[in-house]
């Protein structure tokens, strides 16, 4: 099938599941998922991975968390950075010790079972910041936790990731720990500087413009830069346009530049997204054991970070049903998953088995956040934010 008629199968088929499954009570996001599942390898083999739906699957998600950091309220983010450290910090320490075990128990060497555990502390909050958003909880203070939580996560989970790889002997995998931590910190430096300081002068111009175009053309630009330079700095790209769009978010530019991505990211990039997710399962040559290892291994995933995250939520005073939201909103692995497994393939740590045993964990984890949400969000009005915490 040729790349254009791809291009348009995947973009009616997002949207018309997305309507569907609101139509079944479901979130859109929850059948633009299964659209990967349904049109690729797995079931009808009409789309297939490759490069392009790949690059243009990464931008969508790029724009999908700039837009999720446009939303947030700053002042959210740090009134709740102490439950967001505790979340992160017992979100990467209970997976990380139950997929080091289960491997282990199910006779796995001690380096692909320390590699196992790595796999799952991975987290990608793309998908439950979209579901929190059609819901209208991204502004809770479950919501802003997650998002502010999803950060640390990442930096932990690559500290983790740097630690276990060395440990192992594994040589030009990763750099070593001091210079990764150094240039997470200079990262981190330059983007609150950068994005606070120097965008809104660079902005501000082109806002006044009478045309739009220019304002969308250099906000999404901006983003990518920001998405590139996480990339470089060890992080996910995810991380980058989160921040970046967070940064914005303090300027009176925040709605008219949301406004002009949405338009964009979600008639085109983000479709790409969806589909992509569900294009690497493929059930053949699976066997009733192998299925079983894949179905107690999404079980842990899910549990360990629900349990893990929702444990931090409680310590830091939210109610069960917060902790809960919580949990559920860090739980998807998504395309953060397949990143690490696939750094565990290349570097010999992954056997083939596990590497396709952990497509189908991010997968079903991914699957498994918008029902989940909703249902925890459930018993409050759609649109009703839930109070602030206050000040840790």
């Amino acid at each position: 099938m040729s790349f254009l008629l791809e291009t348009s199968l995947i973009l009616v088929s997002v949207l018309a599941a997305g309507r569907l499954s609101q139509r079944l009570g479901q979130p859109a996001v929850l059948g633009q998922l299964l659209v990967g599942v349904l049109l690729g390898p797995a079931l009808l083999g009409w789309l297939h991975p490759g490069p392009l739906i790949s690059e243009l699957a990464e931008i969508g998600v790029v724009l999908l968390m700039f837009i999720a950091g446009l939303e947030t309220q700053f002042e959210e983010i740090k009134r709740n950075a102490f439950a967001a450290t505790l979340v992160a910090t017992l979100g990467v320490a209970l997976p990380f010790v139950a997929g080091w075990g289960l491997a282990n128990l199910w006779g796995y060497g001690f380096a692909v079972a320390m590699f196992t555990g790595v796999l799952l502390v991975a987290t990608s909050v793309s998908i439950s910041a979209q579901t929190m958003k059609e819901l209208g909880h991204l502004q809770s203070r479950p919501g802003v936790t997650v998002l502010a939580a999803a950060v640390l996560d990442d930096v932990l989970g690559i500290i983790v990731l740097s630690v276990v790889l060395g440990s192992l002997g594994v040589s030009g995998s990763t750099e070593p720990l001091p210079v990764l931590l150094g240039k997470m910190a200079v990262f981190f430096a330059l983007a609150a500087l950068v994005g606070y300081k120097l965008l809104p002068l660079l902005l501000r111009p082109v806002a006044r413009l009478e045309s739009s175009l220019p304002l969308l053309t250099v906000a999404i630009s901006v983003a990518l830069a920001f998405a590139w330079a996480a990339e470089f700095a060890g992080l996910a790209g995810i991380i980058g346009s989160y921040l970046c769009g967070l940064m914005l978010s303090l300027t009176e530019l925040r709605e008219k530049i949301m406004h002009e991505v949405e338009h964009t990211a979600y008639a085109f990039f983000v479709p790409f997204f969806f589909a992509n997710v569900g294009l690497s399962a493929t059930f053949s040559g699976m066997t009733a054991s192998f299925l079983g290892f894949i179905l107690i291994l999404v079980l842990v995933a899910a549990l360990t970070k629900i349990v893990g995250c929702g444990a931090g939520a409680l310590l830091a005073r939210f109610s069960l049903r917060e902790a809960t939201q919580v949990g559920i909103g860090m739980m998807a692995r998504g395309e953060v998953g397949l990143i690490v497994a696939t750094i565990g393939l290349n570097a010999g740590l992954l056997p083939p088995d596990l590497y396709t045993t952990m497509v189908f964990v991010s997968l079903g984890t991914t699957l498994l956040t918008p029902p989940l949400l909703k249902a925890a969000f459930r018993a409050e009005p759609a649109g009703v934010e839930v109070q602030p915490a206050a000040t840790d």
